[in-house]
Parts: C-alpha cells; sequence; structure tokens
C-alpha cells in the first residue's frame, strides 16, 4: 500500500514530534518529514522480518509463541524501539477503531488463546486462513498508539510460514486500500475470514 502523492513532504509537529526519540531527530534534523520516518521505519522493518522469518525456518520460534499477545508486543517493540517512545506500549487514548485502551490486554490474550486453540483443535482454517484471522483480530483490538498495521501485518506473514507444511510464501499487500478497509469492517461484523483471506494475495518467500 503505497504512500499518498505529497505525503512524504509533509513534516511531523506537535505530539507526533515529541513522540520520537531525541536521537532520532538530532540524526534526521529538523524539520522531521513523514518520508524521512518512513524510510527509518521501512529499513528496520526489513531487517525485522528478515531475522524473524529466519527464527522461523529453523525452529527457533514456533507457532504457539507467535500466537500469543506477549510476542505481538515484542514485535512492536522491535519495529519501532529505536525510533518511537510508545513502542511496545498498549495505546492509552480512545480512538475510533480499536477496543477501549482498559481491554486491550484481557482482548488481545483472550484473541490470541483462542485463535491458537482453534488452529489446534479443529480444521476449519488453512494456513493462510489462520494468517489473516491473527492479523484481522489484532487490527480489531488495535493495541498500540501507531504502528498496528505493519506490526500485525508481519505478525501474519510470521503465522502463515509457521503454519505451512513446508513453507513457500507469505502475503501479498499490495491492495487497495479501500477494499481492505471495507473487508476488514466486515470481518469486525461476522468474524468471517473468508472474504479477506480471498482478496490478500500470496507471493513466493524469495521474492
Amino acid at each position: 500500500m503505497p504512500l499518498q502523492p505529497g505525503y512524504g513532504e509533509t513534516p511531523i509537529s506537535g505530539d507526533e514530534l515529541d513522540a520520537l526519540l531525541p536521537h532520532v531527530v538530532d540524526t534526521l534534523g529538523q524539520p522531521v518529514s513523514k518520508a524521512d520516518i518512513f524510510d527509518l521505519e521501512s529499513a528496520v522493518l526489513q531487517d525485522v522480518a528478515e531475522g524473524l522469518i529466519t527464527d522461523v525456518f529453523n525452529g527457533d520460534l514456533t507457532l504457539d509463541e507467535l500466537l500469543t499477545d506477549q510476542f505481538l508486543r515484542d514485535l512492536h517493540r522491535q519495529l519501532y524501539g529505536d525510533i518511537w517512545t510508545w513502542a511496545g506500549r498498549w495505546r492509552s487514548r480512545e480512538v475510533n477503531i480499536g477496543v477501549a485502551p482498559e481491554q486491550i490486554a484481557v482482548d488481545l490474550r483472550t484473541t490470541m488463546e483462542n485463535i491458537r486453540y482453534r488452529w489446534g483443535n479443529t480444521k476449519d482454517w488453512t494456513a493462510r486462513e489462520l494468517g489473516i484471522a491473527t492479523h484481522a483480530e489484532g487490527v480489531r483490538v488495535h493495541p498500540f498508539t501507531d504502528g498496528n498495521g505493519r506490526a500485525t501485518r508481519l505478525h501474519a506473514d510470521l503465522v502463515f510460514i509457521a503454519a505451512q507444511d513446508s513453507p513457500t510464501h507469505q502475503y501479498d499487500w499490495d491492495v487497495d486500500k479501500r477494499r481492505y478497509i471495507k473487508l476488514l469492517r466486515d470481518f469486525d461484523r461476522d468474524r468471517d475470514v473468508t472474504a479477506l483471506t480471498a482478496f490478500i494475495g500470496i507471493r513466493p518467500l524469495e521474492d
């Protein structure tokens, strides 16, 4: 999902600027643009993803470990801990999506436990559906101040890879954003992962 035209030229300010760690501001210099931060986050994402995918392949990171609230929190910290003050912290403010802040910890833990139980005790999800369900539930809870999309998409990829008998694919997240958001909202309503799974394609791991 590429940036909107002109997005990167916008300087960050106010609370967003205050949430940047001081060394990031010192390194990038002011004004810090959204493109600067996007590029920095993307570089970290690539490094973290490569390391964790390797861990999954080597058996050092199991599906049971992935399907926990603590793993998602640690993943968020790995992605943003060198950039933002809010990395790995549960959201403390009400927003127009997600559960109430005081419900995040319990809701996310229960959700991950339910997903893990369903995968281990039923046959109604494929590996591809399991990863998408994990992603959609993470988005529904919206546990972090920011970075929920990237963290939950990478989380989904790791779960999908770990759930495959012989891992060959990950998701292709280059999708139409409006349709993607609509299908996430549909999932919130009916908890049926079928349409969202069909919409989000897959690509070979080596790409």
